[in-house]
């Protein structure tokens, strides 16, 4: 598909604050956008599925050149109980195979569906460098995204899939908003050693990158990360800076641990230097280059060119 061919795009998730986005920077170029609702309808660019049912009338896949799936439950949800953890892996992987299903009994099926998936694949990796060539790694969330990501490539061979691996993303909402909150109270503090990469990209060019995605030729996995490497310490002291805030206090790895278990370990103190290998080679250009640009930018929405 080029660049400039107008496009009938299906997304799954689509009120989510990426979702959101998504659909603002596809209309703005001149795409046609239809989302899946799980209520009824009320117009024509919806269509009612039930995804923990995997229900979704196949006809609706004929129409459309690409699906992007952002369905799923939030990881920043705490604390992870049994049963949100199995909410966490079924609400993702229900919603995929019934997109990939439907694909499957289209008649004419999407040519690119971009498939959500997460940096959670990787495990804790300090100071290894972790572009889409890198093994997976160990943990509850690299369980997860593997069924995700397997899900996924259940579409017909006639999709282009691709696996967008996703980390932290700054925008108005998801992780950043305890942040901010914490930060705003005058509560800014390194986590753990602060040393530990933090995965990160903006929210424009998470939206921007998912758009390069459905024109591009890439497929399989595709890290979606700023590319700069942060630590966690430079993402909350930049974001503390950006709110005229201090940046005093210290939260001990042994107390998230004991606070926030599993979830802790593996959203706050894991270190993944992830790097967008796979969209640089492909010429994707980012808006964003720095985390300190993404957080000013989050900040101060009108400073942004």
């Amino acid at each position: 598909m080029a660049a400039s061919t107008p496009l009938r795009v299906l997304i799954a998730g689509a009120s989510g604050m990426i979702g959101t986005e998504l659909q603002r920077q596809l209309r703005a170029d001149g795409h046609v956008v239809t989302t899946l609702v799980r209520r009824q309808p009320k117009n024509e660019h919806e269509f009612a599925w039930s995804p923990e049912s995997r229900v979704l009338d196949f006809r609706v896949l004929d129409s459309v050149d690409a699906v992007v799936n952002l369905s799923g439950a939030s990881i920043s949800r705490i604390p992870w109980t049994n049963g949100w953890k199995k909410q966490i892996l079924e609400s993702r992987v229900h919603a995929t195979r019934a997109l990939a299903e439907a694909m499957g009994m289209a008649s004419t099926p999407p040519r690119v569906f971009v498939s959500g998936s997460a940096v959670g694949i990787y495990g804790d990796r300090p100071a290894v460098r972790l572009d889409e060539s890198a093994s997976r790694g160990e943990g509850f969330l690299a369980d997860v995204v593997e069924a995700w990501e397997q899900a996924a490539l259940l579409a017909p061979e006639a999709t282009r899939v691709v696996l967008a691996r996703t980390g932290l993303v700054i925008g108005p909402g998801g992780a950043m908003t305890p942040l901010r909150l914490l930060t705003g109270l005058g509560a800014a503090a390194r986590i753990g050693t602060g040393g530990q990469h933090w995965p990160w990209i903006s929210l424009y060019d998470e939206a921007a990158a998912i758009r390069h995605l459905l024109t591009s030729t890439l497929a399989g996995p595709v890290n979606l990360a700023g590319p700069t490497p942060a630590t966690s310490d430079r993402v909350t002291r930049a974001l503390a800076s950006a709110m005229h805030r201090w940046h005093l206090f210290t939260l001990p790895e042994k107390l998230i641990e004991i606070g926030m278990g599993d979830a802790g370990r593996e959203l706050l103190l894991s270190s993944q230097k992830m790097v967008p290998q796979a969209l640089l080679d492909d010429g994707f250009v980012f808006r964003h280059t720095t985390v300190e640009q993404a957080i000013d930018a989050l900040v101060t929405p009108n400073r942004d060119a």
